[in-house]
């Protein structure tokens, strides 16, 4: 059996939590990752990807929005500079073999570090840059963001659509009550990694910092589906949203008011769902 990140945290409040990162990269891919699929389906639909698509995926983590993509026929590139873990489950994916002849004409590449180590003296320009990785929900996300961005920029042709996600606002994001969680118990650490309620402005004000012109905006529903709270728990675990809440207090007082959270979207038959809504923003290159 997988272990679940609640077996694999050993510490004190105060303490840096020691995490199983593989245990960690499956429950991503295998429980949250999915959630965003609506997003990466509309995104792919609206701007029309396809067999002349070179797209170049910012925090690409395990590849599902990259195989997505292949699918429909794109020549896809992966970067994502801190989470080997998720990387090396995204090769699975992504090989050749692992999905038949329907993969076998595209061209895939991933890259353990930053944009610029997915260039090459012989690389052509790419048409559509995403960055799937939700914003506006963790403090200090969107800095972060505008630099990378501004750093893939040079690898695209002027004009490129560059795909930005953002969470919507929390009224519309039934996540948000669980997620409020991770902030009450991580003060006063929030300057650290816990999760602030999304601004309307979020997307447009990294754009506007990395350089990019925006060019139309969306909004899709994602729910959070899950077989059972505790399923639910291991998938928002994965996000490393609640680090900080971990480290300011102990996962078992974490696992206990994330439970809590959790109740009031568990349905009669034991599954949890809750509705939200997600924003992205097209943007171009200068």
């Amino acid at each position: 059996m997988t272990p679940t990140l609640v077996q694999s945290h050993h510490l004190h409040a105060g303490a840096t939590p020691r995490v199983d990162l593989w245990a960690r990269a499956r429950d991503w891919a295998e429980i949250q990752e999915r959630m965003l699929v609506p997003l990466y389906e509309a995104v792919y639909e609206r701007l029309e990807v396809g067999t002349g698509t070179r797209l170049l995926g910012l925090g690409c983590g395990s590849g599902l929005a990259l195989l997505m993509a292949a699918s429909r026929g794109a020549a896809v590139t992966g970067v994502d500079p801190s989470a080997p873990e998720r990387l090396a489950l995204a090769r699975e994916r992504l090989r050749p073999e692992a999905a038949g002849g329907a993969r076998a004409r595209t061209d895939t590449r991933l890259v353990e570090g930053e944009p610029a180590d997915a260039a090459g003296p012989d690389t052509p320009p790419y048409t559509l840059v995403t960055a799937f990785h939700p914003i506006g929900c963790t403090a200090g996300d969107s800095e972060g963001l505008s630099a990378l961005l501004e750093s893939a920029a040079p690898l695209a042709a002027r004009g490129t659509p560059v795909v930005l996600v953002g969470w919507g606002p929390p009224e519309r994001c039934a996540t948000s009550s669980v997620l409020r969680v991770a902030t009450k118990l991580a003060d006063p650490l929030r300057s650290t990694g816990s999760w602030r309620p999304a601004l309307r402005d979020d997307l447009e004000e990294v754009a506007h910092r990395a350089g990019l012109k925006p060019d139309g905006s969306g909004r899709v529903a994602c729910p959070f589906g899950y077989a059972d709270v505790e399923s639910a728990a291991r998938g928002l675990l994965s996000t490393g949203l609640f680090d900080a809440a971990v480290r300011a207090t102990d996962q078992v007082q974490v696992d206990k008011e994330l439970a809590e959270a959790l109740h009031p979207h568990r349905r009669k038959d034991g599954t949890v769902w809750m509705p939200n809504v997600f924003r992205y923003l097209i943007a171009r290159t200068k």
